[in-house]
């Protein structure tokens, strides 16, 4: 099995995972009142959508800061908020900030990567934890936080973009993960079935496909999923890309010992989903564990929030992913 490198001085963190997905501290939820800070750790975001995600927050009752260089733009690569070190800056500074009680990701798109060398996480594992909420490129964070941190954390919308403005349906999930995260622990979509049935225990991680796939082997990033409820999405990838990807994780030894896997969203994935379906029978069944198919997370209208780094339970006939326990506390 492929490991990351252990001689590095980012802390403990890593060497947790050596034997598998496990338990992570988790966040406290919000309340009226809070602070909370909108970053930018990937791709940069029309104001119009930011001034939108601002109010809709407010709206919660939350007291919404924008962190310093939010709207930054990076002055040569167009596809990414600002400068690596500044967009890190800001992530840093929010979580460290002890009045800041969540930390809102305003898009994905690219960057997250390449944000993780410039953060402190000495200095980050010193603040209290506070929920941090993202999909797609923010993958990297979900992470890295998980492994240096050992903090759980919200796959859920980036609130500048579509996945977020304009979407009640998402904004309710949202705000139930957040506020009122008993009441979010039973996961389920209409069109969710099983590709292999059985039922699992495991802890919540993973998102992006394409992000998992870049970060193996890499620092910031766990050893194995031994243990772990899988959950995977990807949008924009052709039906051979995606083989390709999921063909590494098996050949690494990486998905060795999942526990089970949770299938979300394949957005524009041609040749469409009924092949897309037939890769992930074709490359997962082998695995010997269950596999959902169709739980709406990821790019999609109307997207569940998934916490993550929780225990729960995989039911695969009956097409449900329950947590055992809330993803806030």
């Amino acid at each position: 099995m492929i490991e990351t490198r252990t001689d590095r001085s980012a802390g403990a963190g890593t060497a947790a995972y050596a034997r598998g997905v496990r338990p992570l501290v988790r966040p406290p939820r919000l309340r009226a009142g809070d602070r909370v800070r909108l970053v930018a750790p990937c791709s940069p975001v029309p104001d119009p959508r930011l001034r939108a995600a601002s109010e809709v927050l407010e709206a919660w009752g939350l007291r919404v800061e924008l962190a310093p260089h939010v709207r930054a733009r990076h002055p040569r690569l167009p596809y990414l908020a600002g400068e690596d070190a500044t967009r890190a800056a800001d992530l840093q500074q929010a979580w460290c900030d002890p009045g800041v009680a969540a930390v809102f990701c305003v898009r994905g798109g690219d960057g997250a990567h390449r944000t993780l060398e410039h953060l402190d996480f000495d200095a980050m594992r010193g603040a209290p934890p506070k929920a941090l909420v993202g999909f797609s490129d923010i993958t990297a964070l979900h992470e890295a936080f998980a492994v240096e941190l050992g903090v759980a954390t919200v796959h859920g919308p980036v609130v500048g973009t579509k996945y977020f403005v304009g979407d009640p349906v998402a904004q309710q999930a949202l705000y139930t993960a957040l506020f009122a995260p008993e009441h979010g622990t039973v996961l389920t979509s209409p069109g969710a079935h099983a590709l292999v049935p059985g039922r699992a225990r495991g802890v919540t991680f993973g998102g992006n496909l394409s992000l998992l796939n870049d970060g193996l082997a890499a620092p910031y990033s766990r050893l194995s999923a031994r243990g772990g409820l899988l959950i995977l999405e990807d949008v924009g990838e052709d039906v051979a890309r995606l083989d390709r990807m999921l063909t590494h994780l098996l050949r690494t030894g990486w998905l060795e010992g999942v526990a089970g896997i949770v299938l979300g969203t394949w957005t524009d994935c041609p040749p469409g989903l009924g092949v897309v379906a037939d890769l992930m029978r074709d490359r997962l069944s082998p695995l010997g564990v269950p596999v959902l198919w169709g739980l709406e997370f990821g790019h999609c209208a109307a997207q569940l929030t998934v916490p993550l780094g929780v225990p729960a339970v995989l039911d695969a006939e009956g097409g449900v992913l329950e947590l055992a326990v809330p993803g806030l506390a």
